[in-house]
């Protein structure tokens, strides 16, 4: 049996990882660089034959980001139903920069976000550790959603 964290386990857990790791700003930085990096590294994948057919825009990273925002509604319907600009917003990134043909952009973004991985293992040694941190990462935008939620009072 599966068991999905509810929303406010997700946020309490990587709140604590912010405050403990490093300072709010350079992490916040560094998990929008990251996502940037790994949707821009799936944007540029071969593809299936398949995909091609259904639509130029489906890709794995579109995928992964589509699987990203089902996940964000199981977990909470307000922070997926927030999440979907901040998606269409990264897509549109995306598609800018593979169609103005800057690969030395989505490879330096990919450079760095592997950069911070190996530096993160060498730091904690563990590579569940590692994976802890990647899932914690892909909750930052919904957290930060959060604290825009919160300060406005809209329930999550």
């Amino acid at each position: 049996m599966i068991l999905i964290k509810k929303i406010d386990s997700w946020l309490e857990e990587y709140e604590e990882s912010i405050l403990k790791d490093c300072s709010l700003l350079g992490f916040l930085l560094a998990v929008h660089f990251i996502i940037i990096g790994i949707t821009g590294l799936l944007w540029s994948l071969p593809l299936p034959e398949e995909f091609k057919k259904i639509s130029p825009l489906l890709n794995w990273s579109t995928t992964f980001l589509m699987v990203t925002a089902v996940y964000y509604f199981i977990i909470s319907i307000s922070i997926g139903i927030g999440s979907i600009p901040f998606f269409l917003a990264l897509s549109a990134i995306q598609m800018k920069i593979y169609n103005a043909n800057l690969p030395i952009l989505e490879m330096s973004t990919s450079l760095i976000v592997f950069g911070i991985f190996f530096l993160a293992i060498y730091r904690k040694g563990s590579f569940t550790d590692i994976m802890k941190d990647f899932q914690l990462i892909m909750i930052g935008p919904a957290w930060l959603l959060s604290l825009l939620y919160k300060r406005y009072g809209i329930s999550i």
